[in-house]
């Protein structure tokens, strides 16, 4: 016998290595939806009971205080919804958490969280809702992920962002130092609801904050979908309901796609196509201290990367055209000052995220960029001289934008 046995279980004590393998799957649905707790809507029920346990399920309510502020008598219609079913539904608390940033970066919210689910003695079987936007979804599914081990998770995201990317993958994690999403673990939900009726109340910047990440995936996945985007750009800017419905829809589906289908969902491997834009958009939101969104940033980030695309021949000038008209059309920037911030050695300090960007994902650099749209490529280098040039051609094109009478102005 070898000193690896890869035949399966053996009694012969010789062997100096058995070979553990074996696969779990996951499955979570995502509803699109409204009036999820209209006392006559059963649907939520029906998510809480998928597995057909027919029993009378507990929940813990986490609502972000920003969803509060537009929608002061949530925490009512959650109560009354979940008294109207009794028989089916526990609510044993709710608790408020900040929205935004400061989510992901105190740790006292995380600790009263855990102590809040122990106090009122959740279980695995068990769930925890949370309601908000992307930060505190990742919040409060690292701190469910740990509990436990891990209870039960629903989230309802209520902005774009939230609904058409960071509410539906498997992700959840903390800022700390100095990088975004430093901590975290991998955690797929047990369900989503993406209910359409949060949209309306969104400020601008929450509208348009997912927007950038339709662009993405349409870029490098769906040129259908690029062509909608574009089409359809005037009417995002200007708050039109449906096409941003079906924004999140395709946008969310592509997304889900390619976490069940491209062989790494827990992203093992060193590339990620999915953060396409991403390793510049991730240091511009710290150069900012956050004052720059991640939907906000991600914008820019594409915006770079296909300037440097273009110049590398992957994409033609006239495709790069309609990518930043697109993206600029929807009401987004491709520009801030802070993209020309140099640190003390005079050197860009957006540059730093590339290193961050490949220490984060382990071992080589992988970039994912658009080889014409609708496909993508990667590469393991990144030329700093053509960055730095298209670090100004953008601030030139979004100056140039500023004085267009005709388009939402982009500087």
């Amino acid at each position: 016998m070898n000193s690896k046995d890869h035949s399966g279980p053996s009694t012969n004590d010789s062997a100096s290595v058995y070979s553990q393998k074996f696969s779990v799957e996951f499955d979570y649905d995502v509803h699109f939806t409204r009036s999820t707790f209209d006392e006559a809507n059963e649907m939520f029920l029906d998510v809480l009971d998928r597995r057909g346990e027919g029993r009378r399920h507990r929940i813990l309510v986490c609502v972000d205080s920003g969803v509060l502020e537009t929608h002061p008598d949530l925490p009512r219609k959650i109560k009354d919804y979940c008294h109207a079913h009794q028989e089916k539904v526990e609510l044993v608390g709710t608790e408020t958490v900040p929205g935004g940033e400061e989510a992901k970066v105190d740790w006292k919210i995380v600790e009263d969280l855990m102590i809040a689910l122990g106090n009122n003695h959740m279980d695995r079987q068990s769930y925890v809702v949370a309601i908000g936007g992307g930060s505190v979804l990742d919040m409060v599914g690292f701190v469910a992920a740990l509990v436990h081990r891990g209870l039960r998770l629903i989230r309802f995201p209520t902005t774009v962002l939230a609904q058409n990317d960071a509410g539906v993958g498997v992700k959840n994690g903390m800022n700390e130092h100095g990088q975004k999403n430093f901590m975290g673990t991998f955690a797929p939900p047990f369900a989503v609801i993406n209910d359409f009726d949060f949209l309306p109340t969104l400020n601008q910047d929450h509208w348009l904050g997912g927007v950038s990440e339709a662009f993405k995936v349409a870029i490098i996945k769906d040129k259908k979908f690029f062509d909608f985007l574009c089409g359809s750009a005037h009417a995002i800017a200007q708050r039109e309901q449906g096409p941003m419905e079906e924004l999140i829809r395709r946008c969310a589906i592509l997304h889900l796609q390619h976490i069940a289908g491209n062989g790494d969902p827990f992203e093992m491997g060193t590339a990620r196509p999915l953060d396409f834009g991403h390793w510049s958009a991730h240091k511009l939101e710290l150069l900012s201290n956050y004052e720059i969104g991640h939907g906000a940033a991600v914008a820019a980030g594409i915006a770079l990367d296909s300037y440097y695309a273009k110049k590398k021949n992957l994409i033609s000038a006239d495709e790069l055209k309609r990518i930043l008209d697109g993206i600029s059309n929807c009401g987004l920037k491709v520009w801030y000052p802070e993209m020309a911030q140099r640190n003390d050695s005079g050197e860009l300090a957006i540059l730093q995220g590339l290193k961050e960007f490949q220490e984060h994902l382990g071992g080589r650099l992988t970039i994912t960029l658009p080889e014409g749209i609708g496909k993508k490529v990667e590469v393991h280098h990144m030329d700093y001289d053509l960055i730095e040039e298209g670090l100004f051609y953008l601030r030139d094109y979004a100056q140039q934008r500023s004085t267009d009478n005709g388009d939402v102005k982009a500087g």
